[in-house]
């Protein structure tokens, strides 16, 4: 797995000493390090037009844990969880359970520098692997619908990598535990900056190794009187895959904990990006291109197929804002067109029961392709009511259309168009058909300065989010036809955030609503008809009691309940009043660093994941978890930074995901305690 690591150091020191010759002082590169210039067009935190609940993960803090999973970084934002699946696969929860199904990922918005990574159509639910988040200037993740700003995938929220800026010519390699390498090489002067970032390993289970790598390109340039930031982003995955862990406890098991029961999956994933952020006066204007191709084997189903995807896609974003006086407008558009193509070939018969063999053939079960156009036209406005008060409002429609092209024979049968057994084959396909949605988003919110410390906000908005392409048309059961229609979301928040020289916090309680979730029934068919009522506070606090020491404390609580009643496919069932599958009460971390020397720091995490139900009908649950971290970092000299990590300090057995499926519990289990150690060399 780690072939092509050798010349990419070699490369990556090439390019960092290149650059090298243009800095004068390697000291003063040093001391601003961390200090990234991040320009004001890539962030959407801090958007004096919205009226949301939004963390900023620094570039101090992305430094110092060095993540090698989005999972480890995630967790310093509240209201968010991304439990970790097999090598980079992953699961998001926001302000939610965690979300699954061919539409899941809808439900979140991923960004670089404000725009879209994927088409609104055609997520990836582990779609963070495509996002440089390991050398991002900052993270942004911001919580509750925000469809208003970004369109029909940010129903529960939405995640933006920062990239752009000045960065600092340095090198660092790491090597770990399982034989963990990894390289971070940065690049740049005043117009041009590149990013490296390269992670293999052979994985602590059987057969999990995978090779990751990313890269990002920065170039400013001028126009007449615009100016110009473009970046082209690079991401690959090889990866081999291990499946979950069946049995009440398994993750416990010393031996079973590091099996693999799927050592044939694999995963491989490419998706490069091209974006060119043009400002002038009141108006920026964004063209941006998109590609992505992956194949996975669908080591947990029946049969084993083999699934690729592929997407290539482009389109235009412009805003327009000005002020006058105490009122503030903007306009914009986001305009993108999509083309995506979706297959699934099964190479090996079934094994098992005479249903599953006669229900899923050798054979193409679907392959077809998907023209989609997005058009989405918004206003915002800020009022200054007083010296202390603004008020804000929000409004976006956004059209989807789409156009399906079934490849394979129509209908519910086997290659040669003979029919299954036992009432029909799995898969269903559709004949070619047309589709198209129109759906509105709007927020209206207030921020009113209570002192100079202290800013009470609240907002009251609503979300959105399309069907996805795979919720329409991989269809199952003879289901020819998808009636479903966009999910929505209505939320009421208010919260406040307090900065002193020493502490700072941030608070929000929220009321949610959701309905019209796309849900599999019993049946096997995709329909609408999901809803779910949320409640919950979220906070962050933190506190430096000296200059050698600092503490934080992140925290989510939350109650979500089905608001519905249903028999669902894989045997689950849901009673009104429940709570979701999933959904832990309480999550969160605490920080504690410690400066024991003025070039040595020490920082001692704590993660907790409280208990949750493992089904819809809520009779099995797993208990929680408690992990420790701990992260070390000494400045040798002016020119180099030896870091340090230790994961699971204590060695805990525990899961990193619990659900339940066909009647059987199944985890991922967490990896044991793990080291890491690295140098880094500023130019």
């Amino acid at each position: 797995m780690t072939k092509w690591l050798p010349a990419l150091v070699v490369c990556a020191t090439c390019m960092v000493s290149a650059s090298s010759e243009e800095s004068s002082d390697a000291a003063e590169l040093a001391d601003a390090i961390e200090e990234v210039v991040v320009s004001a067009r890539a962030t959407v935190a801090a958007d004096p037009l919205a009226a949301l609940a939004a963390t900023t993960i620094e570039a101090q803090s992305i430094v110092t844990v060095s993540a090698n999973h989005p999972n480890e970084i995630m967790s310093q934002a509240p209201g968010i969880w991304v439990s970790r699946g097999s090598g980079q696969e992953h699961l998001t929860a926001m302000r939610s359970g965690v979300l699954t199904g061919a539409g899941a990922c809808g439900a979140f918005q991923l960004l670089e520098n404000g725009i879209p990574i994927r088409p609104a159509s055609f997520c990836n639910v582990n779609g963070l692997f495509e996002l440089n988040t390991e050398q991002a200037s900052a993270i942004e993740v911001i919580r509750g619908p925000a469809s208003s700003r970004f369109g029909g995938n940010a129903l529960h929220g939405a995640i933006n990598a920062v990239t752009l800026g000045q960065l600092k010519p340095q090198l660092g390699f790491q090597l770990g535990s399982d034989s963990l390498q990894r390289i971070d090489a940065q690049v740049g002067n005043e117009t041009v900056n590149a990013t490296v970032y390269g992670l293999t390993t052979d994985g602590w289970r059987d057969d999990t190794g995978f090779d990751q790598l990313k890269v990002t390109a920065q170039l400013e340039q001028g126009w007449q009187d615009w100016h110009g930031v473009t970046t082209m982003s690079l991401a690959t995955l090889g990866q081999e895959t291990a499946g979950y862990l069946v049995g009440l406890d398994s993750y416990k098991d010393e031996a079973l904990r590091t099996s693999n029961p799927n050592p044939e999956a694999f995963r491989d994933a490419y998706a490069v990006r091209y974006a060119t952020h043009w400002s002038q006066g009141d108006w920026v204007v964004t063209p941006f291109l998109r590609a992505s191709s992956m194949e996975f084997l669908m080591h947990f189903l029946p049969g084993k197929p083999l699934e690729e995807n592929a997407q290539r896609s482009g389109g235009i974003a412009a805003h327009w804002e000005r002020n006058f006086g105490k009122a503030t407008y903007a306009l914009g558009l986001h305009s993108e067109w999509v083309a995506a193509e979706l297959s699934e070939v099964q190479v090996e018969p079934t094994q098992g029961s005479a249903f599953l063999v006669a229900t899923r053939p050798v054979g193409t079960h679907y392959d077809f392709t998907v023209a989609a156009s997005h058009v989405g036209i918004f206003h915002d406005a800020r009022y200054q009511v007083s010296d202390q008060t603004n008020v804000k409002y929000r409004l976006r429609i956004e059209a989807t259309s789409y156009t399906y092209d079934n490849l394979h024979l129509d209908g519910n049968t086997r290659d040669d168009g003979s029919t299954c057994g036992f009432g029909g084959c799995l898969y269903t396909r559709p004949a070619d058909r047309s589709d198209a949605f129109l759906d509105r988003s709007w927020q209206v919110g207030f921020e009113r300065e209570l002192n100079k410390a202290i800013v009470l906000h609240g907002s009251l908005g609503s979300g959105f989010r399309p069907p996805q392409i795979a919720e329409l048309y991989r269809l199952q059961s003879g289901q020819s036809f998808a009636s479903i229609d966009s999910e929505r979301l209505d939320a009421l928040e208010i919260g406040f955030k307090w900065v002193t020289d020493e502490h700072s916090a941030q608070v929000s309680a929220y009321r949610e609503r959701s309905r019209n979730l796309v849900i599999r029934d019993a049946e096997g068919f995709n329909r609408s008809g999901g809803r779910v009522q949320s409640s919950g506070l979220e906070w962050q606090f933190a506190w430096r009691p000296s200059d050698k020491h600092g503490i934080r404390v992140t925290q989510s609580l939350g109650r979500h309940r089905y608001a519905f009643s249903d028999n669902l496919a894989r045997r689950e069932v849901i009673v009104k009043g429940n709570e979701v599958d999933t959904a832990p009460r309480l999550f969160g971390s605490l920080d504690w660093t410690w400066r024991l020397h003025p070039k040595w720091t020490s920082t001692l995490e704590l993660v907790h994941i409280g208990s949750y139900f493992m089904d819809a009908a809520n009779t099995f649950e797993y208990p929680g978890h408690v992990v420790v971290h701990w992260h070390g970092e000494w400045r040798m000299n002016d020119a180099w930074k030896m870091q340090a990590h230790l994961r699971n300090v204590l060695d805990r057995r525990y899961a990193d995901r619990a659900d339940w499926s066909f009647g059987n519990p199944r985890y991922f289990p967490a990896m044991p305690r793990n080291a890491q150690v690295g140098f880094t060399r500023y130019f």
